[in-house]
């Protein structure tokens, strides 16, 4: 029998948590991801599973912050569906079975990897990595935008200081990088 161990993004056994004095930078990858795209007039069935799973309709530019589910949308009737790793490991199956026919699921969990950012200099430290207005941006707000050349989706979360970041888990050590040296660059 193997004796497998699990390993995060960036190779650790737990979510890296990098420190400074201004800003906190911790992989988290305790979050569970799937997408889900309603099906060519099934549009209506999909809003109404989505309003019981998260409590509304993710709209663009705007995530649903519920618990322990939260969604956002990525384009015209698809969203990304997010929540905790440790009760949603197979989180693409229990949505297919709230889903049923009226959308497609896809496992994204292992396709993303999620950054938590804090602190009081987050908002300085986002103006050096992506060209978003993240002084506007208030709780429930939602970006996708360019960081080091990659595709990601930035979060505002509750906390007035707290960002979430998905991008690609394959450049996963590039973010980090990029993430780091925008800590570092602000005194």
């Amino acid at each position: 029998m193997h004796d497998l161990q699990p390993v995060t993004a960036l190779g650790g056994t737990e979510g890296r948590v990098d420190a400074f004095d201004h800003i906190t930078i911790t992989e988290n990858d305790g979050v569970a991801l799937a997408s889900v795209a309603a099906r060519t007039g099934r549009e209506a069935a999909c809003h109404k599973v989505l309003k019981k799973l998260i409590g509304a309709v993710p709209k663009t530019g705007r995530v649903v912050l519920h618990d322990p589910d939260a969604g956002f949308c990525t384009g015209p009737d698809q969203w990304m569906i997010s929540a905790p790793r440790v009760s949603h490991e197979l989180i693409a199956d229990q949505l297919k079975t709230l889903f049923g026919d009226n959308a497609s699921v896809t496992e994204q969990s292992g396709a993303w990897v999620c950054f938590d950012i804090t602190g009081p200099a987050m908002r300085d430290m986002c103006e050096r990595l992506c060209n978003i207005a993240i002084r506007t941006m208030v709780a429930g707000d939602v970006q996708r935008t360019v960081i080091h050349q990659l595709g990601c989706f930035v979060l505002r979360r509750t906390d007035d200081n707290h960002i979430r970041i998905f991008g690609p888990q394959a450049s996963a050590t590039t973010l980090h990088h990029a993430l780091i040296m925008a800590a570092a660059s602000i005194a």
